[in-house]
């Protein structure tokens, strides 16, 4: 007979099933009502969290579609997109919101409104790519909810941006085919371009062996650890370093995994 905790753990999981299921059909709703489509990427990683699913139905539904590279003072040399129009931008540091809210505004002008129908902006993304944080930065207002994990809007919001343009927020969500619950490739790559949140995964360790192998050299040099591209003895060496241990002096593999991740997570080590 199942334990409580158990059960509490299984009826979670349906809830969460639920919630990923109305959420494609959230996006449709939204590029169906929008007028342009504000795509969120993280500036670090734009093609990889670019959804094309998406943008194709936004080019099918004759919507326009603005690129906003969101994160950009983390990254150090700005890359040139092959997609257009684009504008780079930084919540954090709040800059970039001038401009984009001019290109919103420039876009605008050529969509015909009937009955003073306000201009309809949609903001989709990945999540975690901070499209919450940039609706706040474009309305100087903290009025959009915004959290530390990835997916922490769960439903539509709707702020006005000016007397004519109302923007809609949207949760983050992954692309249907991308998608999945135990293939380790998907899960790790989509946990390095933030689409999953490290205190969420099941195996942080694999998640890293990736990382260490995609990023070459990056977290030997942020934490100073001579690891020699090993992910086994970065985390050892580090777990010693920070002091995360179990009884008995083993290194806490899982702790030391997720704070990894959650640096690389936050922009704190640079790729």
């Amino acid at each position: 007979m199942p334990t409580k905790r158990q059960r509490r753990s299984e009826k979670s999981l349906k809830n969460l099933k639920k919630q990923r299921q109305k959420y494609p059909s959230l996006l449709s709703d939204i590029i169906e009502k929008s007028d342009i489509i504000l795509e969120v990427l993280d500036a670090r990683f734009p093609e990889k969290t670019r959804n094309i699913e998406l943008e194709k139905e936004i080019l099918i539904k004759n919507k326009k579609i603005i690129y906003v590279l969101n994160k950009s003072d983390i990254v150090d040399k700005k890359i040139k997109p092959s997609f257009f129009p684009y504008v780079f931008v930084s919540c954090r540091l709040r800059k970039g919101g001038k401009e984009l809210r001019d290109l919103i505004k420039k876009e605008s002008k050529g969509i015909d409104k009937k009955n003073n129908e306000k201009i309809i902006v949609g903001v989709v993304g990945y999540p975690n790519t901070g499209k919450s944080s940039l609706i706040n930065l474009l309305i100087g207002k903290n009025k959009a909810r915004t959290g530390a994990d990835a997916g922490f809007t769960k439903g539509i919001q709707k702020l006005k941006l000016t007397t004519e343009i109302t923007l809609l927020d949207s949760p983050g969500v992954i692309p249907k085919k991308e998608y999945s619950s135990s293939d380790m490739k998907a899960i790790s790559r989509h946990t390095i371009v933030g689409g999953r949140s490290y205190s969420q995964i099941k195996d942080p360790e694999i998640v890293i062996a990736r990382l260490i192998e995609d990023f070459k050299g990056i977290l030997e040099k942020h934490y100073k650890i001579k690891a020699k591209g090993n992910s086994e003895i970065l985390v050892e060496e580090l777990g010693r370093k920070l002091n995360f241990l179990k009884k008995g002096g083993e290194v806490n593999f899982d702790k030391t995994s997720r704070k990894i991740l959650k640096d690389w997570q936050e922009g704190i080590i640079k790729p």
